[in-house]
């Protein structure tokens, strides 16, 4: 690739389409189905590199893989890229959706298509270049970049309040980063360089770690998000395009728990533990405040939304149990939420396509008219509520196992949240697809289209294949979380064994 790997490959390949599609020139119909098909090739292109990717990696070896390294900002800041068993399945899971939210605006997104394709093929570099990034201040300008395309998504193809939401999710997820910046200078000072694989061995002091370890968690509490600091969601959720939303909860909030994995816990342990009692406070107030809160919505995404922050819940949960299970677990559920909460948007987006409309109350009685479309969303539904069959089911008990070896009174009030899950999605089910079809204006339409069914038939296969057999993500992810776990483990006890000999 030009002197450049595999994983410079996938970072660029969307640069390279959204600059084809640049060159493109009109404004007809033509022109219009050329950028579609544009985007949609690229995308696909960039999924099947990343299936290359993964054949050469190798999920037994818990190191770094395909590692790229140049020179970038003098000799200090390196273009480093690398992929473990915990980053691996994000890149995978990225490029797996990108196609997806391509053809979920394939009909809907009528306006300035040639700027809107653009900005999903950028946003596609910035989040691939999240996960594969080796350097701090590389990973630090992926992180933030991200920011830009999503907010141009919501505030220019978004809904009546594009506006307000647009502005709330970059102020938010903006001023929770700065901090992060204050803490990478900070560990530039002491380490003498901002490579990450050096950083991993770096031993800062337990006091510095606690500051560290706050500034980081500012920025990556606000990505998840984590309560109190999720309010900006539901409101992005709502204004955002269907593809939009998929991307949002698919990956762009995933960008919290990877940090959390990535630096939180390996390079701060000491603070890790310190502070890991008030992250299963605030995971145990989200999976129960939020999941009350989404009981009472009537409208069907701002549901969905306040269903994602519980289920980050049991991430955040999953990570600070600090274990095999509960962070294995955490790993499973992200890749897991990723598939789900985009695949229920996406169902989310096949009805207001139609009418126009996302409150509950302006339909019923769905399966008379789609019965096609009842059963995917059945399926959806099940596996956001955590059936057993379902890849919903396994990241949720991970987690729980975890937390129960690590607090057995966090465990019990998670649980609490899997019976509440099952009230607000059954509630949105029976309301939206079951009851007396009486509206006059649902009764001609029509089930799913030729186009809608290639978007949802992957997602449904996915969804109980991932729920029967979890192997494929457990085994790519069990080396690397065990290293981690390992190392941890390690740190934690030398710090103990100094403390007493200080004693």
């Amino acid at each position: 690739m030009f002197g450049f790997g595999i994983l410079s490959g996938l970072i660029f390949l969307p640069l390279v389409g959204a600059a084809f599609i640049l060159a493109l020139r009109g404004d007809d119909e033509a022109t219009r189905r050329n950028v579609r098909w544009a985007a949609l090739i690229t995308t696909v292109a960039t999924f099947i590199l990343s299936l290359v990717a993964w054949d050469r990696f190798d999920p037994a070896n818990p190191a770094f893989q395909l590692i790229e390294q140049k020179t970038w900002l003098g000799e200090t800041i390196l273009y480093k890229l690398g992929v473990d068993g915990i980053s691996m399945p994000f890149v995978l899971l990225t490029t797996f959706l990108m196609p997806f939210c391509i053809l979920a605006s394939w009909e809907s997104i009528e306006t300035r298509v040639r700027e809107y394709m653009i900005a999903f093929l950028v946003l596609e570099t910035l989040m691939i270049g999240v996960f594969a990034a080796l350097d701090l201040v590389l990973f630090y300008v992926f992180f933030e970049g991200g920011l830009i395309p999503m907010f141009l998504i919501i505030g220019i193809w978004g809904g009546k309040r594009r506006i307000y939401a647009s502005f709330k999710f970059f102020l938010y997820t903006l001023a929770g980063s700065l901090l992060m910046l204050l803490a990478i200078f900070a560990m530039y000072a002491v380490a003498g360089t901002t490579d990450i694989t050096v950083l991993l061995k770096t031993q800062f002091g337990v006091s510095m770690q606690k500051w560290l370890w706050l500034a980081f968690f500012a920025s990556f509490a606000v990505k998840m998000p984590m309560w109190p600091v999720h309010t900006w969601l539901p409101d992005a959720h709502v204004e955002a395009p269907t593809a939009g939303s998929v991307i949002l909860a698919g990956i762009l909030l995933k960008m919290g728990g990877y940090g959390f994995l990535r630096f939180s816990l390996p390079m701060f342990p000491d603070a890790s533990q310190y502070f890991a009692p008030l992250v299963f406070t605030l995971s145990v107030i989200a999976i129960v405040y939020t999941s009350l809160v989404a009981m009472v919505q009537e409208d069907m995404k701002k549901l969905i939304a306040y269903s994602s922050v519980a289920h980050m819940g049991f991430v955040t949960m999953g990570i600070f149990a600090m274990n095999e299970q509960g962070v294995q677990g955490a790993v499973f559920q992200m890749v897991s939420h990723g598939i789900v909460s985009g695949a229920l948007f996406l169902c989310v987006g096949v009805v207001y396509d139609r009418m126009h409309t996302r409150e509950i109350s302006a339909y019923g009685g769905l399966v008379n008219r789609m019965p096609i479309y009842a059963v995917a969303f059945l399926i959806f539904t099940m596996a956001n509520v955590g059936l057993p069959g379902t890849s919903g089911f396994v990241g949720e008990f991970l987690t729980l196992m975890g937390a129960f070896k690590a607090n057995t009174w966090v465990a019990f009030f998670a649980t609490t949240g899997v019976i509440l899950s099952a009230a607000y999605a059954l509630y949105l089910y029976r309301r939206v697809v079951f009851g007396v079809l009486d509206k006059p204006n649902l009764k001609a339409i029509q089930d799913v289209s030729p186009r809608e069914m290639v978007l949802l038939a992957p997602l449904v296969l996915l969804t109980i294949y991932y729920g029967v057999q979890p192997g494929p993500i457990l085994d790519a992810c069990a080396a690397s979380v065990s290293l981690l776990v390992k190392n941890l483990d390690t740190a934690l006890s030398a710090t103990k064994t100094a403390a007493l000999a200080l004693h």
